[in-house]
């Protein structure tokens, strides 16, 4: 048992971002990471390195790994979930008889559910009826798992309601080189995530395009702006949009090589198709899926996301990325600030 009060956690996903987790929360627990294929699992557990999904990356021997969801939750303190949102609920109704229902579980996946448009959140709570609301949070912020998982230093923030459960997990996660905050914000936090990657979409397309970097910021700032505009009538703290969770992880996804949803953007502005793309992609670009539901959830509170309906049209629609530009640059001028509120920017 650490100072967390931490002994066991469970990490359910063996991508990069829920390796680079579990390789974090290792430093202050005993980890076993769930993965899908038992070939890999045995390769992570014997050999302390997952080739597929973090190549290069030197794991800790005492993580433990196993393709058995029942292992790897059952007496757990702590169950992280990072399964890309399309499969996240299938996954968690395999695990759900094994989670207790008062263990802290956090959300990885930076997604909105298609189909119902919820948050990962909200699709823990339905999945895990009795499962306590204020212990369903997530952990976020601009954190690129190839260069958390080489040391370098990077910041996050965990959005939960439970302070207690917010003082544990922050103390799971935190090392000398990850630093960790708090905030009990987990609306705002969710959407920022799943948004962020929309923008970073049209930012690479306008990368793609051969724009400069006045373009780009351009881009980024009136993205925060669909950020916090959506975030906000959805119940989300407006400060939460300018923290880690909002501007930060906004400016890492857009501005990064490493960003999937920023290369997909890349690409499109290059003149690849969509499926050409997607194919070529070993991990999931979450923007390519989630743009619909995002745009469907504005239409639900009755905002306008200029930047992500373009992006949208792009994606579904088969307009072209060279009408970024025309799109939204003549817009109907209006007042900056008004961007920041419920009008259109």
């Amino acid at each position: 048992m650490n100072d967390a009060g931490v002994a066991k956690v469970g990490v359910i996903g063996a991508g990069s971002w829920g390796t680079t987790v579990a390789l974090l929360a290792a430093h202050n627990a005993s980890v076993t990471l769930w993965a899908r294929r038992s070939e890999l699992a045995a390769t992570i557990r014997d050999r302390h390195e997952n080739p597929a999904y973090l190549p290069g990356v030197r794991l800790p021997s005492a993580l433990d790994a196993s393709d058995s969801l029942v292992e790897v939750c059952d007496g757990a303190d702590v169950v992280v979930v990072g399964v890309p949102s399309h499969g996240f609920r299938d996954v968690l109704s395999d695990a759900a008889a094994s989670i207790r229902p008062d263990v802290p579980i956090v959300s990885l996946s930076k997604g909105v559910e298609q189909g119902t448009n919820a948050r990962m959140t909200e699709v823990i709570a339905d999945v895990l009826a009795d499962h306590r609301r204020d212990r369903i949070g997530v952990l976020t912020g601009p954190n690129l798992a190839a260069e958390v998982a080489a040391g370098q230093p990077a910041a996050s923030v965990v959005a939960i309601a439970d302070a207690d459960a917010a003082s544990r997990l922050q103390s799971l996660f935190m090392t000398p080189m990850f630093r960790v905050y708090t905030n009990p914000d987990v609306v705002g936090c969710e959407i920022a995530g799943a948004l962020k990657n929309v923008v970073a979409i049209a930012v690479g397309i306008a990368h793609g395009l051969g724009y400069g970097d006045n373009a780009k910021a351009a881009l980024i700032t009136r993205g925060l702006a669909e950020l916090a505009r959506l975030g906000v009538t959805m119940g989300g703290d407006p400060l939460t949009f300018a923290g880690l969770a909002g501007m930060g992880d906004l400016i890492a996804t857009c501005s990064s090589p490493q960003s999937r949803n920023r290369t997909v953007g890349v690409e499109l502005g290059q003149g690849r198709s969509l499926d050409e793309i997607v194919a070529s992609m070993r991990m999931v670009a979450e923007g390519v899926k989630s743009t619909a539901a995002v745009l469907e959830l504005a239409a639900e509170h009755g905002i306008e996301l200029p930047v992500a309906a373009f992006v949208g049209r792009v994606l579904y629609s088969g307009a072209q990325p060279a009408d970024l530009v025309p799109e939204l640059m003549l817009r109907k001028a209006r007042p900056e600030l008004d961007g920041l509120r419920r009008d259109p920017a």
